[in-house]
């Protein structure tokens, strides 16, 4: 390693934020954790963290926030490397997607370049949804080169994210990351907690190709792309190992010692209704439905098969944990904590 490195990882305090700050501990940088004062830091308790906090709805936020920046390490002296990973995957419109993933973004780059901190490598944490739908009567799997034709708001909101990265001239690096699995994540918890309970809920009757990340898998992957990766870059990351639903289920089962789970498939037009009847009911309590219009584009995709070729070749990306060990530590995980 080069020194010790000042890494700003933003998001901290969200569930892959925790493990990006636990990697770049155990690698030995001097990791400063960027939250908002009301975040949660459960899992930054470790005394060698360093935290600055960042108000991105007040008046004035870019102002505010290059203030925040500027006290925090003296005049010349920057972070070496900024992990940008705050975002939301669900809101109540697409107005809430766009000012918090695209419009904080915004006034952060502004605050960057107002401080005179801009550091030398940004990774932008996006996400497939970016793309938009793969190809799905070949089955080929997405890859850089794909045009974006997003068709969920969250995505949308990200690839807008993207661009102004591209056209503000930042030196970035973006991962397009397929789905996040491990200890902490609630999204997956659901499934588990469905097929502890004996059923495993599936969506539409055609064959369905699925593609995981397991959570330090990312985080080991960003600062090897940190490391070694150019500035400039787009990749793709996931596991490159394609599942169907049929083969998570079993592998998830397993891993709770469950012999009988009852898969129950949805057609695709009764999800679109009950979506559509869960998101208004979460705006009229002003709360994101976890059903909704973007979890039905999301969960009707029948391709998400990734090549990850590109970050292979040039940061030497090789997931370690397989589907089968990641479900397993997750599991254990839950269990131990009383989720499960």
């Amino acid at each position: 390693m080069e020194g010790k490195k000042k890494i700003l990882v933003m998001g901290a305090g969200g569930f892959v934020g925790g493990f990006i700050v636990e990697e770049g501990l155990r690698r030995g940088y001097e990791i400063w954790a960027g939250v908002r004062h009301s975040t949660s830091r459960k899992y930054l308790a470790d005394e060698r963290i360093r935290f600055i906090e960042f108000d991105f709805d007040a008046d004035n936020a870019a102002e505010g926030m290059a203030k925040a920046l500027e006290n925090a390490l003296p005049a010349g002296e920057k972070w070496d490397w900024i992990v940008y990973n705050l975002g939301a995957t669900k809101c109540l419109r697409f107005s809430d997607f766009s000012r918090i993933n695209y419009d904080y973004l915004r006034y952060f780059l502004a605050a960057l370049k107002m401080s005179g901190k801009m550091p030398d490598k940004f990774l932008y944490i996006s996400s497939l949804s970016a793309v938009g739908p793969a190809e799905e009567r070949s089955g080929n799997p997405v890859n850089e080169e794909n045009i974006p034709v997003p068709n969920t708001r969250y995505g949308a909101s990200k690839l807008k994210a993207e661009m102004l990265l591209q056209m503000e001239g930042i030196p970035y690096i973006i991962f397009r990351a397929t789905g996040i699995y491990g200890p902490r994540d609630k999204d997956y918890f659901l499934m588990f907690k469905s097929i502890k309970a004996g059923f495993d809920f599936s969506v539409g009757y055609k064959r369905q190709l699925l593609t995981f990340i397991y959570v330090e898998d990312l985080a080991r992957a960003i600062y090897d792309a940190l490391e070694k990766a150019p500035t400039g870059r787009l990749y793709n990351v996931a596991d490159p190992q394609v599942y169907s639903q049929k083969e998570f289920r079993r592998i998830s089962a397993e891993a709770m010692n469950k012999r009988l789970v009852v898969p129950v498939t949805v057609p695709l037009w009764g999800l679109k209704g009950v979506s559509a009847v869960a998101e208004k009911i979460g705006v009229a309590k002003g709360k994101p439905s976890t059903l909704n219009s973007d979890k039905y584009n999301i969960m009707a995709q029948r391709n998400w098969s990734v090549n990850v070729d590109r970050a292979k070749k040039e940061f030497g990306f090789n997931p370690q944990v397989t589907l089968k060990e990641g479900v397993r530590r997750s599991i254990e995980w839950y269990k131990k904590e009383g989720w499960l």
